[in-house]
């Protein structure tokens, strides 16, 4: 199997538990919203599999967002011990999700980091001549579990045909604080919006997008945990969304 390499240059925690890390190297051939097999120096025995949260590049450009899971040898240590400078291998590109040519509207729905893939594809549509109208709704724990926030603010604002629905389990934040969130707060201050609680519908992803379905012409895309996922096509199906047009 081929194998493509690619070089740390930054590395950003957003949360106790998640971290952004950028690449450059070789040019990976996969497509928005597909997921690749990374294998990392901390544990170079262990492969997993994420997706990039931008689409291809010429220049070899590569984001992904990883949430250390309890127990994850792997995740773990990408979130905690990945230094700029680390060599990544990629390799095995495969996945189906995507956006057709049809013209038709899209709903995507992520869950936590599952934003990641559906992110690349929203980022290769700002390339497309007329994009379809697309709405995503983007669910976390709690507001500030929402770690893209700012940059989705930024997006909806800038592309009419993008609109953003933040979905939250509990309005209120955890009381545990978060010292990466509160830091990020702190630098960043007024100069860039975040959803607060008074942006968010409350409740489970799979039940908020359920009162707004169903979605009968329209594109679905969905991606996050499988348990996710799962109550997520679910409860579009219980509402009248043909499970034939729901990519996860």
């Amino acid at each position: 199997m081929q194998a493509w390499s690619s070089t740390v240059v930054q590395y950003h925690r957003l949360r106790n538990d998640l971290a952004v890390i950028r690449l450059e190297g070789d040019a990976v051939p996969f497509t928005a919203g597909q997921s690749v097999s990374v294998t990392v120096p901390q544990n170079s025995a262990l492969t997993r599999r994420y997706s990039p949260a931008l689409p291809p590049s010429l220049d070899g450009k590569l984001e992904f967002h990883v949430r250390a899971v309890p127990a994850g040898w792997v995740s773990g240590s990408i979130v905690n011990e990945t230094r700029p400078g680390d060599i990544w291998q990629i390799s095995d590109p495969k996945g189906g999700l995507h956006v057709d040519d049809s013209g038709r509207d899209v709903v995507m729905i992520a869950g936590g980091t599952g934003l990641a893939p559906l992110r690349a594809i929203l980022l290769d549509l700002t390339r497309w001549e007329q994009p379809p109208n697309v709405t995503l709704f983007v669910g976390g724990k709690s507001p500030r579990d929402l770690y893209a926030g700012d940059m989705l603010w930024l997006m909806a604002a800038e592309f009419p045909w993008l609109t953003v629905v933040p979905v939250v389990d509990q309005l209120h934040e955890p009381w545990a604080s978060d010292r990466w969130n509160d830091r990020i707060h702190a630098e960043i201050g007024s100069t860039t919006a975040f959803f607060e609680p008074e942006h968010c519908w409350e409740g489970s992803v799979a039940d908020v997008v359920a009162t707004q379905g169903p979605f009968p012409d329209s594109q679905i895309l969905v991606c996050g945990s499988p348990g996710m996922e799962a109550a997520t096509v679910r409860a579009l199906v219980e509402t009248g969304t043909p499970v034939e047009a729901i990519r996860r």
